[in-house]
């Protein structure tokens, strides 16, 4: 259930007669606080008091180099390990933390639904601040509930979650074991030491790997670790290109540098790491 992002109570559908059943939706609060539901299928309750720029997020450009690289199913293997460390659950409720455009939620959901009939009617949930990428998800996944909302304050009512799963994605533990149920699941993905090595071999005089600590989780339970690791060979420079443009290294190659190092770069290191907690 959606709980308003301004006071925090809960929020209904309500729908307007006259119009479309999409665009004549929103969601009320008690305090009339209302929110749009897009033609899409989303919500965006991402009030301007929580967001740090007009347009939060990934852009447009960033979204479509990230949507390619991820249906080269060159992160195929990572989606088929997370969608592993859920399959033995009854899990009614997930959310996908910081989802992007929807493509881990997209295969878990079809994983689970296929995996065994307890998961037919599981409803998974996906939030980001990227608006833009909130709107290709709903457009692309209408049987999911997106909307465009912050991780640290998510707008989601208390112990309503049996599991979340956070790919690369900031969050706060408070709002955590607030969301999650006890003896819930929470899959968290971490680049592992090695994950993208010749990326910065490429930009730094003196590589540091990725810590592998385990991250103390407050109100959790550390379960299990999971590593996994191949070698990715590039198909394309463009291919190479796009997954450039999703990380923040993108940042650290000019122009020339960055055109030597996708054209010549035919295999790179791929290193995850796989957390597995539980609520407390």
């Amino acid at each position: 259930m959606y709980i308003c992002p301004l006071c925090r109570q809960p929020l209904m559908l309500l729908g307007l007669s006259g119009l479309s059943e999409l665009s004549g939706r929103q969601y009320h609060c008690t305090n009339k606080h209302s929110f749009d539901l897009a033609k899409e299928g989303y919500v965006n309750l991402l009030p301007v008091q929580q967001k740090n720029s007009k347009d939060p997020g990934d852009n447009k450009l960033m979204i479509q180099a990230r949507r390619a690289f991820l249906e080269s199913a060159a992160y195929q293997p990572l989606s088929d390990a997370v969608n592993g460390l859920l399959a033995d659950t009854a899990a009614k409720t997930l959310l996908d933390l910081g989802c992007g455009e929807g493509y881990y939620s997209g295969r878990l959901q079809q994983a689970l639904s296929k995996a065994a009939p307890a998961h037919k009617d599981l409803q998974l949930y996906g939030i980001d601040i990227s608006k833009i990428a909130i709107k290709y998800a709903a457009k692309h996944y209408p049987t999911m509930q997106f909307a465009v909302a912050s991780a640290y304050q998510l707008p989601f009512a208390s112990n309503y979650f049996d599991g979340a799963i956070r790919i690369y994605a900031p969050s706060d533990n408070a709002e955590l074991q607030r969301v999650i149920k006890p003896q819930g699941r929470l899959v968290s993905v971490s680049p592992g030491p090695n994950h993208l090595i010749e990326m910065k071999q490429a930009v730094y005089r003196e590589v540091k790997p990725h810590s592998a600590v385990i991250k103390d989780e407050p109100g959790f339970n550390h379960i299990t670790r999971q590593q996994l690791r191949y070698t990715l060979a590039i198909n394309e420079p463009q291919q190479l290109d796009n997954l450039l443009q999703m990380v923040p290294l993108a940042w650290k190659f000019n122009a020339e540098n960055r055109q030597h190092f996708v054209s010549t770069t035919q295999q790179i290191s791929i290193d995850f790491l796989l957390d597995v907690y539980q609520r407390q």
